[in-house]
C-alpha cells in the first residue's frame, strides 16, 4: 500500500484551477522533485499534503497515522533558544520537559551559584527520572549528532545553513514518514548543498521536494511529478530521461492541437455557409461543432516563456577591473588577504564561497563601494555597471510593478527601440492587470522577475549578479542561462548553484577562508575537487594523530651513480617540461576565452581533463629532475 494518495484534487483562489482534478500517490523510500512553473501551484500542493490547507475538493487514503514533516523556503527571523530546544520542538509536549531540563543546564552554567536555579534542575531531573525523558533526550542528541550540530549553540548564532540544518533536524526528529522540502537549497553554500544531497540519499524517509536546483534534482530524485496547468503526471525516471519525453509529450500535443484547430477552422466555415447547416440531417454536425468550440474555449495553453533581453550599453575598455594585492579584514578577521586579478571586457566570472566568507564584501570591493585597507582596485574606461541584489533590496512595496521597473514613463527603451511598459512586462509573464496592481502580493519568483525586468532596462557594459536564480523556476534559470552566454559585456556571478555556474561562467574566484582566494578556469568543479581533497586529508591526518608515535632509525642510503639512461633523461628532461608547459599555456588561454564557452564544437570536458594530465606531467618530469640533479 502507498503511504499517501490523493484523487480529484481541485484547488482555485479565483483564477484559473491552480489543481484540476489531479492526483498524486507517495510510496515509501520515493524520492519524488515536484517540477512545475512558478505559479503552477507546488507550494499549494506541498500545503495541502501536510495539512497547511485543504482543497477545494479531492480523496485521500493514507496509512494509519501517518506523519508527515515539511521543511519550510524561509528561517524563521524570531527564533529563539538553542538548538536542541528548537530540535526538540519537533517531538510537541513530549519534549517540553526536556527542552526546558537542558535550558536551565544552561542557565545554570551562566550562574552556578544560584540555588534556585539548582533546585529547578533537581526538579526537572526527578520529572524526568519519572517519565521517558531520558529517552526523548537521547532522541534528540543522535539526530543532532547525523546532522552534525551542537545543541548547546543558540539558535540565532548559527549561519543560515545550519539553521535550515537544524530546522531539517526537527522536521526529522518525530521519525515522519514522508518529508516535504520546499527549495531547500535556497541559500545554502556549495558544501552545504552537497552535505544535504548526501544526507538525503542516505535517509529511509519518502521524500518529496520542489527544487531549480538541477544539480541537487540530479543527485536526489529517483521520481519526476510535474504540475503543468492543474494536471499532474509522473515520471518514473531520472531527471535528464524526463526532460527528453516531456519535450516529446508538448511536441505531440502541439501536433494534436494544430489539427484540431485546422478541424475546427473547417466547420466554422461550414456553418457560416447558410441554410443547409440548419437541416435537420445536419444537426449532429452542428452539435459536434458547438462541442468543439466548448472544447477549444477549455483549453488551457502551456504558459508562455520568459522573455529575457539584456540591454547592452556601449563597449567598455579592454581592461575592466585591475585589483592590486588588496587586503581588507572585518574585526581583526582577514577577509581577503593579498589578492590580485586583471579582468578583461568579455569575461564571465563566477564567486564562489562558504556562507559569510565574504562574497558580496568581494564584490563592493571589485565595484569601489569599499575601499581596500591595502592595495588598489582600478576601474577601466567606459564602464555602466547593473546590480542584481540577492536581498530584493531595489523593490518599493509602495509601489505597482509597473512602477518599480520604471517610474518615471509608460513607454521604455530596448536596445534603440521604444516598447510600452505593459507590453515589456508580459515577456516576464506579468500580465497588464498584475502590471498595474502592488507588489505586495508577488511570489518570491515573480519578485526574482521583476526584479530582472528592472535590471535588463539599465544600459550595461558591466552585469553584477547576486545570487539571481533564487526563487526562479527552472525554464526561467536556462533562458537566463543563454542570454548571459550571448552577453557581450562582462559579467559577475555570485551564485551556488553548481549547473549555472558551470554553464555561464569562463572562470572562477573562490574565498577559501583566512582571507585565501584563488581563481579556477572554468565552473566551480576544480574548486570542489580541492575542497574534496581538502576533507580528505585532514581527516586522513586526524586519524593518524590517534596512533601511537612510533620511531623508527631510517638507514643512509648507499650512494650510487647514474646510469646511462639517467644521465640522458637529466639533459632532455629540461626540454620536455618546457613542451609541457607551453601546451599548458595554449590550452588554458583558449579556455580562458568567452568564445570557447559560446562554441558548441569546444570540448571542455576532453580539454579539462588534458590540462589537468598536463599538470601531473609536468609535476612528475620536474620531481624527476630535481630528483636525478640531486644524485649527479
Amino acid at each position: 500500500m502507498a503511504l499517501l494518495s490523493y484523487r480529484n484534487l481541485t484547488v482555485s483562489f479565483g483564477g484559473p484551477l491552480l489543481l484540476d482534478n489531479a492526483g498524486i500517490t507517495i510510496e515509501k523510500r520515493e524520492r519524488i522533485c515536484l517540477i512545475g512553473r512558478n505559479g503552477e501551484g507546488k507550494s499549494t500542493l506541498l500545503r495541502i499534503i501536510s495539512g497547511q490547507i485543504k482543497p477545494d475538493k479531492g480523496e485521500v487514503e493514507a496509512i494509519p497515522n501517518i506523519r508527515i514533516g515539511k521543511l519550510d523556503q524561509e528561517v524563521p527571523a524570531d527564533k529563539e533558544g538553542t538548538v536542541f530546544e528548537v530540535v526538540a520542538e519537533g517531538l510537541g509536549k513530549a519534549a517540553e520537559v526536556v527542552a526546558e531540563y537542558h535550558h536551565m543546564l544552561h542557565e545554570l552554567g551562566e550562574h552556578p551559584d544560584d540555588e534556585a536555579i539548582a533546585d529547578k534542575v533537581d526538579e526537572l531531573q526527578h520529572q524526568l527520572d519519572q517519565t521517558d525523558g531520558w529517552a526523548i533526550e537521547h532522541k534528540v542528541e543522535n539526530i543532532l549528532d547525523r546532522v552534525e550540530l551542537d545543541g548547546e549553540q543558540s539558535f540565532a548564532s548559527l549561519s543560515g545553513g545550519n539553521k535550515r540544518r537544524a530546522l531539517l533536524a526537527r522536521a526529522l526528529i518525530a521519525e515522519p514518514h514522508i518529508l516535504l522540502l520546499d527549495e531547500p537549497t535556497n541559500h545554502l553554500d556549495i558544501p552545504g548543498i552537497r552535505w544535504l544531497e548526501e544526507f538525503l540519499r542516505k535517509t529511509d524517509v519518502a521524500l518529496l521536494f520542489v527544487s531549480h536546483d538541477r544539480a541537487f534534482i540530479r543527485r536526489v530524485a529517483n521520481r519526476i511529478v510535474d504540475l503543468d496547468r492543474g494536471q499532474i503526471t509522473s515520471w518514473n525516471c531520472d531527471y535528464e530521461t524526463y526532460l527528453n519525453r516531456k519535450a516529446e509529450l508538448l511536441a505531440g500535443e502541439a501536433k494534436q492541437q494544430a489539427v484540431f484547430d485546422k478541424k475546427l477552422a473547417e466547420e466554422e466555415v461550414w456553418i457560416r455557409k447558410g441554410i443547409q447547416a440548419r437541416r435537420t440531417r445536419n444537426e449532429g454536425r452542428v452539435r459536434a461543432l458547438k462541442k468543439m468550440r466548448d472544447e477549444r474555449a477549455e483549453r488551457r495553453n502551456v504558459q508562455g516563456k520568459t522573455q529575457l533581453s539584456v540591454n547592452e550599453s556601449q563597449l567598455s575598455g579592454r581592461k575592466v577591473i585591475t585589483v592590486d594585492d588588496i587586503h581588507y579584514a572585518w574585526d581583526k578577521e582577514p577577509i581577503i588577504d593579498g589578492f590580485s586579478t586583471k579582468i578583461w571586457r568579455g569575461d564571465k566570472i563566477g564567486i564562489v564561497g562558504l556562507n559569510g566568507s565574504g562574497k558580496t564584501t568581494l564584490l563592493n570591493l571589485l565595484l569601489k563601494k569599499l575601499e581596500p585597507q591595502q592595495g588598489s582596485v582600478e576601474h577601466g574606461t567606459k564602464l555602466e555597471v547593473a546590480y542584481f541584489d540577492q536581498h530584493r533590496a531595489a523593490l518599493d512595496e509602495k509601489l505597482t510593478v509597473a512602477e518599480n521597473v520604471h517610474p518615471h514613463s509608460e513607454m521604455v527603451s530596448i536596445n534603440g527601440k521604444q516598447r510600452h511598459i505593459l507590453t515589456y512586462l508580459q515577456d516576464f509573464l506579468f500580465t497588464p492587470h498584475t502590471s498595474r496592481s502592488p507588489i505586495t502580493k508577488l511570489s518570491g519568483g515573480e519578485r526574482a522577475r521583476l526584479l530582472l525586468a528592472r535590471l535588463f532596462l539599465q544600459p550595461a557594459n558591466v552585469l553584477v549578479l547576486d545570487e539571481p536564480t533564487n526563487d526562479l523556476d527552472i525554464e526561467t534559470v536556462e533562458l537566463l542561462e543563454e542570454r548571459l552566454l550571448e552577453y557581450q559585456g562582462t559579467l559577475l556571478l555570485v551564485s551556488h548553484d553548481r549547473s549555472f555556474l558551470d554553464n555561464v561562467v569562463t572562470s572562477t574566484i573562490a574565498l577559501e577562508g583566512d582571507g585565501q582566494i584563488n581563481e579556477y578556469i572554468g565552473g566551480c568543479d576544480e574548486w570542489l575537487q580541492k575542497e574534496d581533497a581538502k576533507k580528505a586529508n585532514a581527516a586522513a591526518a586526524k586519524k593518524t594523530a590517534t596512533k601511537p608515535a612510533t620511531t623508527v632509525e631510517t638507514p643512509k642510503p648507499a650512494e650510487r651513480k647514474l646510469t646511462n639512461k639517467e644521465r640522458e633523461a637529466l639533459k632532455t628532461l629540461p626540454k620536455t617540461i618546457e613542451k609541457l608547459e607551453t601546451e599548458h599555456a595554449k590550452l588554458s588561454e583558449k579556455m580562458a576565452s568567452a568564445e570557447y564557452y559560446q562554441d558548441p564544437k569546444s570540448k571542455l570536458n576532453e580539454d579539462s581533463k588534458r590540462l589537468e594530465e598536463l599538470e601531473a606531467l609536468t609535476l612528475k618530469a620536474y620531481e624527476q629532475w630535481e630528483s636525478l640533479a640531486a644524485e649527479s
